[in-house]
């Protein structure tokens, strides 16, 4: 094979190769195509044909389900990922190696690149899933003698079931002061994307994986059972309920009300247009589906902008991150983790189904409540704190006044005030002004200083 740079697997395009391997690769690309719509979910086809290096278009093009994507002249690219070269398909062909003629030493020596290239071994484990997947397929239709995936894996350094997880844990703070950043409007930030982010990472606050929040319609939020509601479509092609929160609820209400009135939305759609409750619950500027990487993007530059509390994590925030907090919360919080987990949609959730006999459950029975309650908690933590903070800094600002008076009697009562509100961290122009009252002349003032002083140092 030759190295065609944007590799696409054969004539009709799904490899974009050179029209000699055309005849010869026509045998793949069929049983490729049987593969994949052995699979029902179309984000389960568009994941394993990225981890195979396949064209999304020719995946899309497999099946008369309409993109979701509108067709738009303004609508960007779709970005390819940094390790789209190392995909196995583009591998072999740069590697000149024919995808039906490989054995377990090229499937080793692509792992040893993946590595090397710094592919983190949750992406390598998913892509080695995905290729030993397929060739089982070629193997029990007689495409391929034995499949190439089939060795002893454990040299690979690839995860384990009793590994720690490298997902960062947020805190109910954290995930809070995340909601609070992304509706602060910014300077040249559309009032209606500071709310777009908000009903975004809330729908994360819900458990929701990436691909299941971008595939949301506006029709899948409705009401069940006296409460608002989602129709998730996740992993499988399976179908779940997820009941919003009140701040859920408030966010996505509140954008798709500012949507409605910038777009006029709300009125009914003429004939031949898109029916509104069709179109996709959170749109791109241009109105079409949101790119799961553009929202990885912009939760990391939310918590850019939120400051030092969330900087340190800002390259390893994503919507998977907050999906975990949902859990651990709601863990934490005494939650049944059966409910949990048909919340958030694991694989366990087939077992658990048959305890709801295959009914909607019960808003009672999710986990939601108890992990809102954290985030509100938090919350009037965040705004007690900065009321407390304001209020030393008057109260330091009255100290200085009342020194350049010499009023003793009021110098003493704002030390006094200092001393009440400072029960956590102070200011340090408050400690400065502290520390200057403490060589006051009069022996009661200085000595009340200095023992305050010695309090806002430990």
């Amino acid at each position: 094979m030759r190295d065609r740079g944007e590799l696409t697997v054969t004539a009709s395009g799904a490899m974009d190769l050179p029209a000699e391997l055309f005849t010869e690769l026509a045998e793949l690309e069929r049983l490729l195509r049987d593969w994949l719509l052995g699979y029902t979910s179309r984000a389960t086809r568009l994941s394993y044909a990225d981890a195979l290096g396949v064209s999304r278009t020719w995946v899309t093009s497999l099946t008369s389900q309409p993109d979701p994507r509108p067709a738009s002249a303004s609508t960007p690219p779709v970005r390819t990922g940094k390790f789209r070269h190392l995909a196995w398909f583009r591998w072999c062909d740069h590697a000149r190696i024919h995808p039906l003629g490989v054995t377990s030493t090229e499937v080793k020596q692509w792992q040893q690149d993946l590595a090397a290239a710094g592919v983190p071994k949750s992406t390598r484990a998913h892509r080695l899933a995905v290729v030993g997947k397929f060739y089982g397929y070629l193997w029990e239709h007689g495409a391929v003698p034995g499949d190439p995936t089939n060795f002893d894996r454990s040299g690979l350094g690839l995860g384990r079931s009793h590994d720690t997880s490298a997902t960062v844990v947020l805190t109910a703070r954290q995930v809070e002061l995340l909601l609070h950043t992304a509706a602060r409007v910014r300077r040249g930030v559309n009032p209606l994307m500071a709310l777009r982010a908000v009903a975004l990472t809330a729908l994360f606050t819900l458990g929701l994986r990436v691909a299941e929040a971008t595939g949301l319609d506006r029709g899948d939020l409705h009401q069940n059972r006296g409460r608002k509601a989602l129709r998730v479509l996740g992993k499988g092609g399976k179908f779940r309920i997820v009941y919003l929160s009140k701040l859920a609820d408030n966010a996505v209400t509140e954008y798709l009300a500012e949507r409605d009135r910038w777009s006029r939305t709300s009125v009914l759609s003429l004939p031949h247009q898109v029916a509104p409750h069709r179109t996709p619950l959170i749109i791109t500027r241009d109105g079409g589906r949101m790119n799961p990487r553009d929202v990885w993007a912009l939760l990391r530059r939310i918590a850019v902008a939120a400051g030092p509390e969330l900087a340190e994590i800002a390259g390893a925030l994503g919507p998977h991150v907050v999906r975990h907090f949902y859990v651990t919360s709601a863990a934490e919080g005494g939650a049944d983790m059966t409910h949990v987990q048909a919340d958030v949609g694991h694989a366990s959730v087939d077992t658990t189904q048959r305890v709801y006999n295959q009914a909607a459950r019960d808003p009672s029975r999710s986990a939601v409540d108890i992990v809102e309650a954290t985030l509100i908690r938090a919350r009037h933590e965040r705004v007690d704190g900065a009321a407390t903070a304001s209020a030393l800094v008057a109260a330091a600002h009255a100290l200085t006044r009342a020194a350049d008076t010499g009023d003793a009697v009021e110098l003493l009562h704002h030390l006094q005030e200092i001393d009440r509100l400072c029960a956590g961290p102070v200011p340090e122009e408050v400690v400065a002004c502290v520390r200057e009252i403490s060589e006051h002349p009069h022996p009661r003032i200085a000595a009340h200083a200095r023992t305050l002083l010695e309090r806002l140092n430990r």
